[in-house]
């Protein structure tokens, strides 16, 4: 029986500052199957690819961009919650539905419909947030996407997740219910920003220098150039990440945010080897 295998060809821009990767299926029998039958799959149709084993690395489980971060932001706080289901707060459910609409007239009433069609049992009082939310994104001019929530994964490292935005000119930006900081943005969002250029890099073929960060709650747009010491850190994390999945127990940081966390009466700072807890 003939299996085609694909494989990748350079990736092209379609025109609209997005890349489209190519597969091409090749079979061990020419005389059967066209050994160059190009289909062409946008970036938003890639995951279903993954899943299937095409993309994602046969013998490791691929790393979501979110453990990522929950373990960047403490590595024992990750161990504890790794295994626990995680829901989105109502702040990030607005901001998240207002963000479909920037580039674009924002009309509170319509917004809200499609928060409540998604939260059915969200607060009322989130209403209030909302409209504050608009009132600050009035103010700056946003790109509007041509594509939303795009999944996005690199071969190499093992990494999904998911884009919030794609502009036209190819940019990306990631969604935050948080303030912004009085400048620059938060080391977990430069971690983010790093995971998705890396993804995409890999993806399309091209160099991608950074995304922005979109904190809607004070409408503001930051752009943040990824650095070799974000990258560093995703690496360290990564690494941290696939020892805590093969067992190993972490050690606690020194710079933990220890003090409203949940597991501070179980967490000791010097760490313990599994077997010694056994």
């Amino acid at each position: 029986m003939v299996h085609p295998r694909a494989t990748r060809r350079p990736q092209h821009e379609n025109g609209n500052g997005i890349f489209r990767l190519t597969i091409v299926h090749r079979s061990c029998d020419r005389s059967r199957i066209n050994p160059e039958e190009h289909v062409p799959i946008s970036i938003i149709g890639l995951v279903s690819h993954v899943l299937r084993g095409i993309i994602l690395p046969e013998k490791r489980d691929a790393i979501a961009v979110s453990d990522l971060v929950h373990c960047h932001a403490c590595a024992m706080k990750y161990y504890f919650e790794r295994n626990e289901p995680r829901t989105e707060s109502e702040r990030y459910a607005v901001c998240k539905q207002l963000s479909y609409h920037l580039g674009n007239p924002l009309d509170a009433d319509a917004i809200w419909q499609e928060v409540l069609a998604v939260c059915p049992g969200i607060n009322e009082a989130q209403r209030a947030f909302l409209d504050t939310c608009i009132a600050k994104c009035k103010n700056t001019v946003w790109k509007p996407a041509i594509q939303t929530d795009v999944n996005v994964v690199s071969e190499k490292h093992g990494i999904i997740g998911m884009v919030d935005r794609i502009a036209a000119d190819g940019s990306f930006s990631i969604i935050r219910a948080a303030g912004a900081l009085p400048s620059g943005t938060y080391a977990a969002d430069r971690l983010r920003i790093a995971c998705y250029a890396l993804c995409l890099e890999e993806m399309t073929g091209n160099i991608v220098t950074g995304g922005n960060v979109e904190y809607i709650p004070d409408g503001v747009a930051r752009f943040h150039t990824v650095q070799p010491r974000d990258r560093r850190q995703l690496l360290s994390t990564m690494h941290t990440l696939r020892s805590i999945r093969d067992g190993a127990v972490p050690h606690h940081p020194l710079n933990a945010p220890c003090t409203r966390c949940k597991h501070k009466e179980r967490c000791d700072s010097g760490g313990h080897r599994l077997s010694e807890l056994l």
